[in-house]
């Protein structure tokens, strides 16, 4: 029962955070490319599916970091990787404005330490700290242009790549364990309606 309780929950978190195939087909940027997007197997939930269009969402959904171009970037990169499109629109959802913050503060480090693309990050914990907007972020992150742009992008770009890698190996493992339970638990109805038909044979003769 926690098993189907917990894809109910997951289930109805994807369909609040996603778009329906009408509502993302009515996008004046869609249209275009609506007989495309519209293709039924962008829109099943299977293993590959799945898997892709949670990597998807998960790089697009960081790397770029501006709502209205995340769930429309995934729906024209998911017909060439056949990746799920309200799974992808969802996961883009992570990136969202108590999280890009530090997004944009860990992509300006990682970028500054793997590359040495050196910026002064000092004004990132004041901004922090003070619990700054978006804009006031955007403003500190292209105030900073030049080695803070570059930097920024570089670790954007990793932290994206790598999210991408660890959010499809998580769905495959949640999905083959979905999937295994799912057979239990068949399994174990079919153990229990043949108990039950042995017991009422046996009590019948």
């Amino acid at each position: 029962m926690s098993g189907s309780r917990d894809k109910a929950t997951v289930m109805n978190w994807i369909r609040r955070n996603s778009p329906t195939r009408e509502e993302l087909l009515e996008s004046r940027f869609i249209k275009p490319f609506a007989h495309r997007v519209a293709h039924s197997h962008l829109w099943r939930f299977t293993r590959t599916s799945v898997r892709r269009g949670t990597a998807l969402g998960l790089f697009i959904g960081i790397f770029f970091l501006i709502p209205g171009v995340q769930i429309l970037g995934v729906a024209l990169l998911a017909l060439p990787f056949r990746a799920n499109i309200p799974i992808g629109a969802a996961m883009t959802f992570l990136s969202n404005p108590v999280t890009t913050p530090i997004i944009i503060a860990a992509s300006v480090w990682l970028g500054s330490t793997l590359f040495g693309l050196h910026t002064n990050i000092s004004n990132l914990y004041i901004l922090y700290d003070e619990g700054a907007s978006i804009v006031e972020w955007w403003d500190w992150f292209t105030a900073n242009a030049g080695t803070a742009l570059l930097g920024g992008l570089a670790g954007l770009f990793v932290i994206s790549v790598v999210s991408a890698l660890v959010g499809y190996v998580l769905a495959s493992v949640i999905w083959d364990n979905w999937i295994r339970l799912r057979w239990r638990r068949k399994l174990r109805r079919l153990r229990d309606q043949r108990h039950e038909a042995s017991t009422s044979d046996r009590a019948a003769g």
